[in-house]
């Protein structure tokens, strides 16, 4: 079928019209194959070198001490040497909170040690960077206060999947449940194995943009969702296939998707360049960061996985399931709301043009094995204006006996 000329002849084009017509059902083992490998990648990571878990998860003793021309990294590293203690395990970075030289600081993080022995260590690095104790900052968390941070996540991440899963289930329907949740845990697993993989630290404020990232990727998928309900009752009535319910939903909702999705990112990248990068504050580096990533993970999992998934486990049964997929110009046409009937005729009906203009396209069933050929039938994809398919001519009223 040629393209008609109000169509877009370029794809950006299409894009902006909402004139799509991508077979994102055709294409779910691609992204499938793709949600698999960050799965299998984010395991393996974690099970290789694990988390970066930073000071507030681990417990531990950090010093933030001014850096000059006497002080640095290096001269840091020796003070822990000469004190007994092993490098291996600490991190030493030096940091500028303002993007000035002169307010630069080396942060000193190692493992719990005695109070003693941290006294110790404090007047060391006083006098290593030609300060006092009062200018080098200390900072002390237990080990079993990490623990409680970690189990008080985990118990929030438990609670929020519970509460979301019964308000779609009751919104919406269970498999939609089922569909958001499995991109939600795609969303994290992503997150987590970008930061196992490049070792970035793991603080609260990434946790935050943890949860926070759950809230951005179940409102990419609602709109979805939301959308493919309305189509749904829209084409009851024909009898689609709910893989062309849902490929048409993802159509006329993409642009919106990626309209939202660029606004929501803008913020959060000029977080993380202008407020970490140019200003130097850290703290909005770790939330930012995570944030960014989680976004980015939540657009394809909106569009990849819980939709191409809904449909899978909604794959219709019987005589819906026997027809064949809109693609190309027919799943166009249902996009821009040109309409569509899949109607199963009887292969004698011949092919041709309505009066009205609408298009009659019929596809033929493969024969059966046995030979028989009386149950051949051909399903017909008439394209006719949405307001003709949605009404229907009043039935004749029976007359009543006397």
């Amino acid at each position: 079928m040629s393209r008609p000329d109000h169509i877009a002849a370029s794809g950006p084009g299409r894009l902006y019209r909402g004139q799509t017509a991508i077979d994102f059902f055709g294409r779910r083992m691609i992204g499938a194959a793709l949600a698999a490998i960050v799965v299998v990648v984010t395991i393996g990571s974690l099970l290789v070198q694990g988390l970066n878990l930073g000071l507030d998860f681990e417990g531990g003793q950090a010093w933030d001490v001014p850096a000059n021309d006497s002080f640095d990294v290096s001269d840091a590293e020796q003070v822990l040497d000469d004190n007994g203690i092993s490098i291996t395990g600490s991190k030493i970075q030096r940091r500028e909170s303002t993007g000035d030289e002169s307010d630069a600081i080396v942060s000193v993080q190692i493992e719990e040690v005695s109070e003693e022995q941290a006294e110790t260590l404090t007047q060391a690095f006083a006098d290593a960077s030609g300060s006092t104790v009062n200018d080098v900052g200390f900072s002390f968390t237990s080990s079993s206060w990490g623990s409680e941070i970690t189990e008080k996540a985990l118990r929030a991440l438990v609670i929020f999947l519970i509460i979301v899963a019964i308000f779609i289930s009751i919104r919406f329907e269970w498999r939609m449940a089922v569909a958001a949740l499995a991109a939600m845990a795609h969303d994290v697993l992503f997150a987590v194995g970008i930061y196992t993989v490049f070792q970035f630290e793991v603080t609260p404020a990434t946790v935050i943009a943890f949860l926070t990232i759950l809230g951005y990727s179940l409102y990419d998928t609602i709109v979805v969702f939301d959308r493919v309900q309305e189509n749904e009752g829209k084409y009851a009535s024909v009898r689609m296939p709910y893989a062309d319910v849902v490929n048409i939903s993802m159509n006329q909702v993409l642009m919106r998707s990626i309209n939202t999705s660029i606004s929501s990112l803008l913020p959060v990248a000029s977080l993380l360049l202008i407020g970490s990068g140019l200003l130097g504050a850290v703290t909005l580096r770790e939330f930012a960061l995570a944030l960014l990533v989680g976004m980015i993970s939540g657009i394809y999992s909106s569009i990849f996985v819980a939709a191409p998934l809904l449909a899978t486990l909604r794959a219709n049964t019987g005589r819906a399931s026997r027809r064949e997929r809109l693609t190309g110009e027919d799943l166009r046409a249902a996009v821009i709301g040109a309409g569509v009937t899949g109607r199963v005729v009887d292969s004698s009906t011949p092919t041709a043009d309505d009066d009205d203009g609408s298009t009659l396209a019929a596809r033929s069933r493969p024969k059966r094995d046995d030979g028989d050929d009386s149950d051949l039938v051909k399903t017909a994809a008439v394209h006719q204006p949405a307001e003709k398919i949605l009404s229907h001519p009043p039935r004749p009223r029976k007359k009543k006996r006397r």
